[in-house]
């Protein structure tokens, strides 16, 4: 299965998946032992679809279904199959995953929930139908951005904003939002945008993620030429769709690039994405490089340059409340599975405690001398 740069030899017949020469090696001692390389394009109750040289076939993982749910194969995941002949077929092993998309789950354990392995770019689509709603994109940088994939903004239904001056301040609001990523506006219905979009999805994996309603699979049919995902309308009341996606799949671009769909995501929890979260308010971060004091809150500390930047309107505000908010849902999160942090937090609390108690008792002390 040696990968060849001659122009005479036939290209890897999962080439057109993303299988490289990286792959290969991380495959060769699972390919010594008669298994059979392929990549994971559906996942369903226990049992997989496996795309491999010799077609797509279906295969059981219970021989790679780990108690940790962030370990379990995932659509995007390469993996090693039993040959032609066993039944059932089962998933041997899985290789190791170059990213992961990761949100938390709205279960009370806080565990984390992968929905796409080894992504290059995820596109996030934001309809334009409806109210653009700020934090909720930069929520789904953050995620992105920890993943180790590239993000990209996809403003979908473009075609429903007609003025053009209006559509650039849309542009514009959310580049504000996204800095270093890359936005763009596209119409599904008349190809507006959908060349610069083919060209960033046929650089490698690209996961199509956003909200019930956004028109990803509206958009993923407009990449792949053909109708594969069922589309619905959204409510014209308030814009949202209900799930015409019900599972994560891998399809191969005909421009190439392989694109993963997904649900529409209701929820959209953090998941230990610290570095994401900073790449996102990466300003805000510079600026505070900039404060007189290293752990400054960015509050009412002298010397802020953070607020100092608000003051004079560098900085929108509401950026910079959006950036607390999300760094302390992360930290909870992160509490929950992190004992040592946990006992941080407690500290922390128990500083700021004691802070807000001398605080007092000097001010009733300077009430009394004052009697």
């Amino acid at each position: 299965m040696n990968l060849s740069s001659s122009p005479s030899a036939s290209p890897h017949p999962l080439a057109a998946f993303g299988w490289d020469e990286a792959w290969e090696d991380a495959f060769s001692p699972y390919g010594a032992q008669g298994l059979l390389p392929g990549r994971v394009v559906r996942v369903d109750r226990g049992q997989c679809d496996v795309v491999t040289g010799d077609g797509t076939v279906r295969a059981d993982t219970a021989f790679v279904t780990p108690h940790d749910p962030l370990r379990v194969v995932c659509t995007g995941d390469w993996a090693a199959v039993d040959p032609d002949g066993g039944t059932p077929r089962y998933v041997r092993a899985r290789l190791p995953r170059r990213t992961a998309f990761v949100r938390s789950t709205s279960s009370k354990r806080s565990e984390g929930q992968i929905l796409a392995a080894n992504v290059d770019h995820a596109v996030i689509a934001v309809p334009l139908a409806v109210e653009l709603d700020l934090a909720r994109i930069e929520r789904f940088l953050a995620l992105a951005w920890e993943s180790g994939a590239r993000p990209v903004v996809v403003l979908t239904k473009a075609d429903l904003v007609p003025d053009a001056v209006t559509l650039a301040h849309l542009v514009q609001d959310v580049e504000t939002s996204a800095p270093g990523v890359p936005v763009l506006a596209v119409s599904a219905q008349d190809g507006e945008g959908l060349d610069v979009l083919t060209a960033v999805a046929a650089g490698g994996t690209s996961v199509l993620i956003g909200q019930s309603g956004a028109g990803k699979s509206t958009l993923a049919n407009a990449l792949l030429g053909e109708d594969v995902m069922d589309v619905r309308a959204a409510r014209d009341v308030d814009g949202k769709g209900r799930h015409t996606t019900t599972t994560r799949n891998l399809l191969a671009l005909p421009g190439g690039g392989v694109l993963i769909d997904t649900p529409g995501l209701r929820g959209v929890g953090l998941w230990d994405a610290g570095s994401g979260v900073g790449q996102v308010f990466s300003e805000i971060e510079e600026l505070a490089e900039g404060c007189r004091f290293h752990d400054c809150a960015h509050e009412s500390e002298p010397g802020c340059a953070v607020t100092e930047a608000i003051e004079t309107g560098a900085l929108p505000e509401r950026r910079l409340e959006s950036y607390r908010k999300l760094l302390r849902e992360n930290r909870r999160i992160v509490a929950k599975t992190d004992a040592r942090l946990r006992a941080e937090i407690r500290k922390d609390w128990k500083r700021k405690g004691a802070i807000g108690r001398a605080a007092m008792e000097a001010k009733r002390g300077g009430d009394s001398r004052r009697r």
